[in-house]
């Protein structure tokens, strides 16, 4: 069974993290949230305990998600060894995604170079390689990311379907669909 982690570092934002996670454990895909700290605050005042504390290694997992926010993003992008990470999955062909700010700390590990990415309105000034489309969810190779807290359920969705999950039947399940229709 696949493994996901969600990395959760002061002032992620609270629903494209725990919206993953939420879509992630309905599929019973195993999906630990990683914190910098044991009780991490999101951008609007929400605190969680994390399953568990980043120690700097990830090579259980096969997927890592970098939720958006602010400061969040800038702390995860901040962090050497979570950068290092990244470029070991990368290097790896390991899954990565990130969504709204967070592609910055993809452009930190580098890789984000001549690929295609999304992000939330104006970070991608901030990034200087890959090739922005302004997507709901743009998939390219192991990469994938999405643009902010209103497209999280479609984010979550494509990353069930990556993990071999049963997005089809989550989306009726939460009536996705009667409210978006067949957009992703």
């Amino acid at each position: 069974m696949a493994t996901v982690a969600v990395i959760l570092a002061q002032g992620f934002e609270e629903i494209e993290a725990l919206t993953v996670v939420d879509v992630l454990r309905r599929a019973n895909i195993s999906c630990d949230m990683v914190g910098f700290e044991e009780h991490v605050t999101g951008s609007h005042g929400i605190q969680v305990k994390a399953d568990r504390i980043f120690d700097g290694d990830l090579s259980d997992y096969d997927l890592v998600v970098l939720p958006g926010g602010m400061p969040g993003s800038a702390h995860l992008r901040d962090n050497p060894a979570l950068i290092s990470e990244i470029k070991a999955f990368d290097q790896a062909g390991k899954k990565i995604a990130a969504i709204c700010a967070a592609p910055i700390a993809l452009h930190q590990a580098g890789v984000l170079k001549d690929k295609h990415f999304t992000c939330y309105d104006g970070v991608q000034e901030q990034i200087t390689d890959g090739i922005y489309q302004k997507q709901t969810v743009v998939v390219d190779g192991n990469l994938t990311t999405s643009r902010g807290p209103s497209t999280a359920l479609a984010f979550a969705y494509e990353l069930v379907e990556q993990l071999g999950g049963d997005a089809e039947s989550l989306r009726d399940g939460m009536l996705y669909r009667d409210v978006f229709g067949n957009q992703q």
